[in-house]
């Protein structure tokens, strides 16, 4: 089965997509576990074409405590990738073939600072700003096109640009 990276026009249906699955984890992992659940990725952008994966990011106070999510992740369906590279997060797919015919979320569970609320400013960078949400999606359109089957080249070759966007988001929220 296929897992490429395919781009699509803005489904107003991704915000309640989001907030049933939500719903569904705050459910399985308990109030005591998650400090917050944000729904980020390019789908939390009224109007952006993107993957129609609904990335979710979990904030919790340790990773260490968050080990017990798994089976319970795993109970609604979602497979741990173990091997992630990186260290400061859970990382969760549901959907992902062979598990599945395509994917349809993603969550990342993170501890509630730094990277937790950098995602956030980013989402809500472009959110406010459509023109630069534009430009993102005009890259990852092309991105898209070039990676199809290679995620990771994918996700890399946006590195810089989100960077940038980054320091823009920084000091627009500085300031206002």
């Amino acid at each position: 089965m296929s897992d490429e990276i395919n781009i699509v026009e803005y489904d107003p249906r991704w915000q309640a997509m989001f907030a049933a699955e939500a719903a569904r984890l705050t459910q399985a992992l308990g109030k005591d576990l998650i400090v917050d659940i944000e729904h980020i990725g390019s789908t939390a952008v009224p109007g952006l074409a993107a993957k129609p994966i609904i990335d979710i990011m979990i904030g919790v106070q340790t990773l260490a405590d968050a080990k017990v999510a798994i089976p319970l992740m795993e109970a609604l369906g979602y497979v741990y990738w173990q091997d992630n590279p990186r260290p400061e997060r859970m990382f969760f797919v549901k959907g992902m073939p062979p598990y599945g015919k395509q994917r349809t979320h993603h969550v990342h569970i993170i501890e509630a600072y730094g990277e937790f609320w950098q995602r956030k400013l980013f989402r809500d960078y472009l959110r406010i700003h459509s023109d630069e949400a534009k430009r993102y999606e005009a890259l990852k359109r092309d991105l898209a096109a070039r990676f199809r089957t290679d995620r990771e080249a994918y996700t890399e070759a946006k590195s810089e640009y989100i960077k940038a966007v980054m320091e823009k988001a920084r000091r627009f929220f500085l300031l206002t």
